[in-house]
């Protein structure tokens, strides 16, 4: 009889948490690399912070040299940019819209960007060094 090996741990990407963070914070939280994690807003300087009509403010922290998560947060409007070089890809409708993000300043995004004023759900954060 031949020893088994034990299983390799394989990374799927998931968000841990996600049910938990949507039945609190209603935001899908999908997957990610790990380098963007969701944050309490008074935990200190230097988060992302996106503002939306149905959840007032939502905080990231940034890690390492590149990062991304995918998510669902729905009426965004908003992104307050940090230190990195950001992008959001937000989606109205079947459309898909990107927007880059100014460091250290608030962006207008999705409906605060839109001349029809529609609701954009934001789905992707990318940043980069």
């Amino acid at each position: 009889m031949v020893d088994e090996a034990p299983g390799y741990a394989v990374e799927d990407f998931n968000h841990p948490q996600a049910d938990k963070i949507l039945e609190e914070r209603n935001v899908i939280l999908k997957r990610g690399d790990g380098h963007i994690t969701l944050a309490d807003c008074s935990s200190g300087p230097g988060l992302l912070e996106v503002s939306g009509r149905e959840n007032d403010r939502i905080c990231f922290k940034v890690v390492g040299d590149s990062g991304w998560l995918t998510m669902e947060i729905p009426a965004v409007y908003a992104v307050r940019g940090n230190d990195y070089t950001a992008e959001v890809d937000m989606t109205v409708g079947t459309e898909k819209k990107s927007f880059d993000i100014d460091k250290n300043a608030w962006t207008s995004v999705g409906e605060g960007n839109d001349e029809q004023g529609r609701r954009h759900v934001l789905v992707e954060i990318r940043t980069s060094k």
